[in-house]
């Protein structure tokens, strides 16, 4: 019923348009065409008179009216170091621009209303000014070289890349329909090689798992994570695209430069208030009055919950992607928190490395025969805490401690090379206890002939065995047994299943 009126208002007034210019071409005719023209011509120049003032007026309302929201102005000022310089500059622009608009406007609608065609009026035949030219030419030339070169030292100052003796830290930005990739360097401080040939589902970067600075690397991708920085610290973003152009923006450090891909860009900024600072600065009270400075920051962040508090405590800092990339450009947003560099560095041990936690042990993986010193310390603290959750517990069944990382050859009783380390943890608790003795069992799943499934296992046992012996373990504490598939834990209607009963275990028989 709505879209009915409004179809039916809109016909409305077409036909009323339609009526009126038909009044009007009718009144020409009885009056006389340049009657009417010069009659028009006075309405719409003295309209033009009138309107000059009403749209200046409002011009400049509105500019101050929204520049807080729409111009950054008020408590918005940046949030970065080099935000100021560029502010600067903006000031500086608005203010010539802001003149040129205001003379240019005033001359528009003056000169729409002196310059009206009226009985007896010719119009002045002036070929050439020299002294016009020189005004409208020097004028703008002078300003645009003032504006050119105070932008040329910000440009110099703010685009300044990195020296290799500064103290800062580099991240990535990728863009993508419709997300940011973004990466950050492990412990080693460094961002490893990438390559778009090895994007997969997984591999999202393309990140070159052969490049070992690539193996502590941390990927956040999620909408919803939030992108961490610590305060003073210069951070230099390196900024490309996987597929369509995107922007890289962060309005309130004064930070923005296009995602190109296949042309990687960059920006340097050092951020120079946390998000808490930031907020208290928006919630901010008169110290005489006690009142708001920013009214508009105390009002409730959802009107319709009471409870979601002030605006000011729910202010973010925000990632946004200012170039229209497809249908799902909004949910580029992303929130950037700034905080004391130890909150940040707590955070950042936190986080664990893509390489680990999604593709270690994968398909993708080039190392799998291969333990890197932080997995060998982790299997170090783990063993050392189940064998010392075994010693103190009353219990048969926690006495038995499985050796997740002692594998072999399939078929074979031939010990893998990271078996050794898993073994090596083992002699060190034997050494830590000299009064423990152990049985060593083997076991297989039900897949093959039984007997064979017995013999494996304890091949395998006595391999186990053998190499304990073999790092100085008198024989006299170690028993070996092979159980084969006949002590299984787990169904062998599956795979998974059938892996949790290949296994090799230790039990503790005395301590």
């Amino acid at each position: 019923m709505t879209a009915l009126f409004a179809i039916l208002s809109i016909a409305m007034i077409a036909i009323i348009l339609v009526q009126v210019g038909k009044v009007t071409e009718l009144a020409a005719k009885i009056k006389g065409e340049d009657e009417s023209m010069y009659e028009s011509n006075n309405r719409n120049g003295l309209a033009m008179l009138i309107f000059m003032p009403i749209f200046l007026v409002a011009c400049v309302v509105s500019a101050l009216y929204y520049k807080d929201y729409m111009l950054q102005y008020g408590p918005h000022t940046p949030a970065s170091a080099h935000g100021a310089e560029l502010d600067s500059l903006f000031n500086i622009t608005l203010f010539f621009t802001g003149i040129v608009f205001i003379l240019t406007h005033i001359a528009l609608f003056w000169f729409a209303y002196k310059y009206r065609k009226r009985r007896n009026n010719v119009g002045l035949y002036m070929p050439h000014n020299n002294t016009l030219e020189l005004v409208w030419t020097l004028v703008p030339a002078v300003v645009m070289s003032f504006l050119v070169i105070r932008g040329l030292v910000a440009w110099n100052e703010v685009m300044a890349d990195v020296t290799e003796d500064e103290d800062y830290i580099e991240i990535e930005a990728t863009g993508m329909q419709f997300a940011w990739l973004m990466r950050y360097p492990g412990p080693d401080g460094a961002l490893g090689t990438k390559d778009f040939r090895k994007i997969t589902a997984i591999n999202q970067l393309g990140q070159d798992w052969e490049d070992n600075k690539n193996l502590d690397d941390i990927v956040s991708s999620a909408p919803g994570e939030v992108i961490k920085l610590p305060i003073g610290k210069k951070v230099r973003v390196r900024i490309t695209a996987r597929d369509v152009l995107h922007n890289f923006d962060l309005p309130h450090f004064r930070v923005k430069m296009d995602a190109i891909p296949g042309l990687p860009t960059y920006f340097v900024f050092t951020p120079s208030i946390t998000t808490q600072e930031y907020r208290e600065r928006l919630g901010a009270l008169d110290e005489r009055t006690g009142e708001p400075l920013y009214p508009q920051w105390h009002e409730l962040y959802d009107p319709e919950d009471p409870e979601s508090g002030p605006r000011w405590k729910n202010f973010n800092f925000e990632l946004a992607c200012a170039e229209l990339c497809g249908k799902g450009h909004y949910s580029m947003r992303r929130i950037i928190e700034i905080v004391p560099y130890e909150d940040w560095k707590e955070w950042m041990d936190g986080q664990n490395s893509f390489y680990f936690s999604s593709v270690r042990n994968t398909a993708e993986d080039p190392h799998i025969d291969i333990l890197f010193p932080v997995e060998k310390q982790k299997m170090s603290e783990d063993f050392k805490a189940k064998t010392e959750k075994a010693l103190a517990s009353n219990e048969a069944a926690d006495k038995i401690i499985r050796l997740d990382n002692v594998t072999f050859e399939t078929g074979s009783a031939r010990l893998s090379g990271i078996s050794t380390i898993e073994l090596d943890n083992l002699v060190s608790v034997l050494t830590a206890y000299p009064n423990m003795t152990i049985e060593l069992g083997g076991h297989t799943d039900n897949t093959g002939n039984p007997d064979n499934n017995m013999s494996l296992s304890d091949s395998r046992a006595q391999a186990t065995y053998n190499y304990l012996v073999g790092k100085g373990i008198d024989s006299g504490r170690l028993a070996a047994v092979g159980y084969g598939q006949t002590r299984p834990v787990e169904t062998n209607d599956t795979e998974d299943g059938r892996q949790k009963n290949r296994r090799t275990e230790f039990k503790i028989l005395t301590q």
